[in-house]
């Protein structure tokens, strides 16, 4: 079916499933927690490193992706990658304790810097009408995977509670966190086979002055008229020649590098500090804080990953034809509204435990509800104080293990307007800062300084993700649910502010254009 595509957008589809394989990988670990938690008595930092340790390997790959890629060309990145992925998917699945999973991830956290390459890859061989929309394939993807992720968490869920022999045999009953994290290595096997089949880019041919290669690539892509305009636009700039690295790294602080890395930094760190991570890879926590037990909160996280795919389906409709900048004040509107919410509906909870909620509790453990019968009927206006005094009534190992059920069981709000704020949180994320950035990070940055300048983005990108998801567990446990969505809603108003004032608009035009008008 592929061979019917277009050569372009075929190439586009195979290497944006990296993206889909980056989105499973990335928000998969959203289900697993609360299981590895029991399994290895995690603390909240070191449950806030678990999900957060990928993110950290992503750091340190972005430091080099960008000169590696430019070393080694893009699609022989893209199959290391692969490699770092399916690795990562096999050692998390079989880790023994604590540091086995955290190595496993980090390794896999490795391979995020997809998330950089394939975006450049994909402008590289996209014609300028439709490289918004190709670029964004690659977000789709990204949503896809993290939506199927949802998908297979809450299967394994319900087949972790099943009476059949074939899930004991398998060991999915008292293992299925580790089913969750291992089903990855299925489309990362995949996407390394096919990255085999893929062109090298043809710009990054014409960096290594290797024209006639080059244009073989272009008239592969498109037809004659396309390619002779493509061969041209990269061509007329004595920029194309071959730049050694250490000019391409002197290029990147020139003054007319300025401009671009403002934007491009605000952009990475617009991304990940309104929250958009906590989202994805705590949905069913925030939803167990809501109140609405475990079974619901991961059918309500399936929710997420629907609505995310459905509005970046609408960017990717809508990036050519109304423009980067409308999709960002667009979407960060909506983000800046939907935190408020969130932030509302937490605000207006109240915390209590019945006698009657405790009498339940003390059916399946008495020693437990002995301990309760200090703060039977007494209410408390913050989940903070709440939580602390169960700690103080239980200690941290039994309220570690029992924090679902107090949880639910205590909470009273109006769970409806947190999953309404939460939805409307994402909707406007994926059609604004999810595929805009990787967008105009693929377009505003001249030919022989991109994948280098982007690394540099991708850097601080992954440093702002790391923070967000690292100190969740504790803003959560110590600051409450108000105040952290409260926070990203300030966040986001900042970067409104920004987006408005400083960014230009670049849909329609070619991407030595770009970099000649910034």
């Amino acid at each position: 079916m592929l061979n019917r595509l277009s050569p372009s957008l075929r190439y586009t589809l195979i290497v944006a499933l990296g993206g889909f394989i980056f989105g499973f990988d990335a928000s998969v670990i959203s289900g697993a927690i609360g299981f590895i938690d029991l399994a290895f008595g995690l603390s909240d930092w070191q449950q806030g490193f678990v999900v957060s340790s990928p993110t950290l390997g992503a750091l340190i790959a972005m430091c080099c992706a960008g000169a590696v890629s430019d070393a080694i060309g893009r699609r022989k990145t893209l199959i290391i990658i692969a490699a770092l992925y399916l690795v990562s998917a096999l050692a998390s699945a079989l880790s023994v304790n604590y540091w086995m999973l955290v190595s496993a991830r980090f390794l896999g956290g490795m391979a995020f810097c997809s998330l950089l390459i394939a975006p450049v890859y994909i402008a590289e061989i996209s014609a300028p009408e439709n490289r918004g929309k190709m670029v964004s394939v690659n977000q789709l993807n990204i949503v896809t995977g993290l939506a199927l992720s949802y998908f297979s968490n809450y299967a394994f869920l319900q087949l972790s509670g099943s009476d059949a022999q074939w899930v004991s045999d398998l060991g999915i009953s008292d293992n299925c966190w580790r089913y969750m994290l291992g089903l990855e290595m299925i489309p990362a096997a995949i996407w390394l086979v096919l990255l085999f089949k893929v062109p090298r880019s043809p710009r990054w041919l014409m960096l290594k002055n290797r024209q006639a290669e080059a244009g073989q690539v272009v008239r592969k892509l498109f037809s004659h008229e396309q390619a002779e305009r493509q061969l041209a636009a990269m061509s007329q700039l004595s920029e194309n020649k071959h730049w050694r690295w250490r000019q391409r790294l002197g290029f990147l602080v020139a003054p007319r590098m300025r401009f671009p890395l403002i934007v491009g930094l605000i952009l990475g760190v617009s991304q990940q500090i309104t929250g958009i991570n906590v989202i994805f890879f705590y949905a069913p926590t925030i939803f167990e804080h809501s109140g609405v037990g475990t079974d619901a909160a991961f059918m309500q996280a399936i929710w997420i990953g629907l609505i995310n795919i459905v509005f970046t389906i609408i960017a990717m409709v809508t990036i050519d034809r109304w423009g980067r900048k409308p999709l960002l004040v667009t979407g960060l509107c909506g983000v800046m509204l939907s935190m408020a919410i969130c932030s509302w509906g937490f605000k207006q909870a109240t915390y209590e435990l019945s006698s009657v909620e405790v009498a339940e509790i003390s059916l399946g453990d008495p020693a437990l509800g002995t301990q309760l019968v200090p703060l039977t009927g007494k209410a408390f206006s913050s989940d903070v104080s709440f939580k602390q005094s169960l700690i103080n009534a239980l200690g941290q190992e039994q309220y570690s293990q029992h924090q679902r059920v107090l949880l639910s069981k205590g909470i009273n709000m109006n769970a409806p307007v947190v999953l309404f704020g939460l939805l409307a949180f994402v909707a406007s994320y994926a059609m604004s800062l999810g595929p805009v950035m990787w967008a105009m990070l693929a377009e505003i940055f001249p030919n022989q300084s991109r994948a280098l300048a982007i690394s540099v983005v991708g850097v601080v990108n992954s440093l702002s993700s790391f923070l967000v998801q690292f100190l969740f567990p504790w803003e959560l446990m110590n600051l409450g649910a108000a105040v952290t969505f409260a926070s990203y809603g300030i966040f986001a108003l900042i970067s409104l502010v920004l987006v408005v004032k400083l960014f230009p608009e670049t849909k329609g035009r070619s991407l030595e254009q770009i970099s000649e008008g910034l």
